[in-house]
């Protein structure tokens, strides 16, 4: 995977920019990151020209005072000992095109956003960023640690599970070897199973069986760099494998999730797949880290920001 030299941070002025900051300064500690882009962008304003006329200064002064407030909680709360470069960019107009032209602009390598449950604010557009952006997201739930002891990796064995399974061995190799990485496969009985004259016991055993023999063979196709991948089975009894990811998350204490955008061509690049489009709509409490192979979306963002 690639090295993570440029992070895009979409700050909205709530409580939830402290957790970011924070969040920002760990990845950059670990990939020895060059810059921060701290973000926040102005809703499409309405201003009547003849206001503008009167107070031709009215739009900069917003801006600048953005920016102000930006770098004073980046200040309280980015590591003083970190050293980096940072930036702070305040633009007006549609949130995620803003933020989507920035990561094409600057050739970020990650965009960081927040997931709000009870903190007030606008929050931003996590799904149509994780279908759009050119590069990985991090979506944070609020009151989220930035810490990686235990990475949880839902895995169907295709090429998009590869990259995320990849990336959590990167990210174990960036922190000392110390992260657990869990690759968990959702299986589950096909409603025809009687028609083969088995158990619904049975059948089980068979599908969990072709998973072992399944993940085997994805297994050989990875460098593993020497660390240990625990492999997982979850029988999904309620045709809702997401349920069945989220709990497993919270049961074994996970401090991140990590799955693999589907769309890996330009053709397919706008589809991130429905597993990671639920996971994005229903976890609320443990890390998502959507990965993107950089550059995929690279060809056609420029149609995209004039949709």
């Amino acid at each position: 995977m690639y090295q993570i030299k440029k992070i895009i941070v979409c700050l909205d002025q709530s409580e939830m920019d402290k957790t970011l900051v924070k969040f920002a300064a760990f990845i950059a500690k670990s990939n020895q990151s060059k810059k921060i882009y701290f973000t926040n962008i102005i809703r499409n304003l309405s201003i009547p020209k003849d206001v503008l006329s009167e107070f031709p200064n009215l739009i900069n002064n917003m801006v600048e005072e953005r920016k102000s407030q930006m770098e004073q909680v980046v200040k309280e709360n980015l590591d003083p000992n970190l050293k980096i470069n940072t930036s702070f960019v305040v633009r007006e107009g549609q949130l995620s095109k803003k933020i989507l032209k920035l990561a094409s602009e600057k050739s970020a390598d990650i965009i960081l956003v927040g997931k709000k449950t009870t903190i007030s604010g606008s929050g931003v557009i996590t799904q149509r960023l994780a279908r759009r952006a050119s590069c990985s997201l991090l979506i944070v739930p609020e009151n989220s640690s930035p810490k990686v002891k235990k990475i949880l990796v839902p895995s169907d064995f295709s090429d998009y599970s590869k990259d995320a399974l990849e990336e959590a061995i990167e990210i174990t190799e960036k922190n000392g070897g110390k992260s657990d990485i869990i690759c968990q496969n959702v299986y589950s009985v096909p409603s025809g199973y009687h028609f083969t004259g088995k158990t619904y016991e049975e059948f089980s055993e068979i599908m969990l069986m072709h998973a072992e023999v399944n993940y085997k063979k994805f297994i050989r196709k990875i460098d593993t760099k020497g660390h240990k991948i625990k492999p997982l089975y979850t029988k999904d009894e309620d045709d809702d494998p997401v349920v069945d990811i989220i709990n497993k998350a919270e049961e074994i204490d996970a401090n991140l999730i990590i799955i693999g955008a589907k769309g890996r061509t330009a053709a397919t690049a706008l589809f991130i797949g429905s597993l990671a489009e639920r996971l994005i709509q229903v976890n609320n409490k443990v890390p998502l880290l959507v990965t993107r192979p950089k550059g995929k979306n690279a060809g056609i963002i420029e149609y995209i920001l004039e949709i």
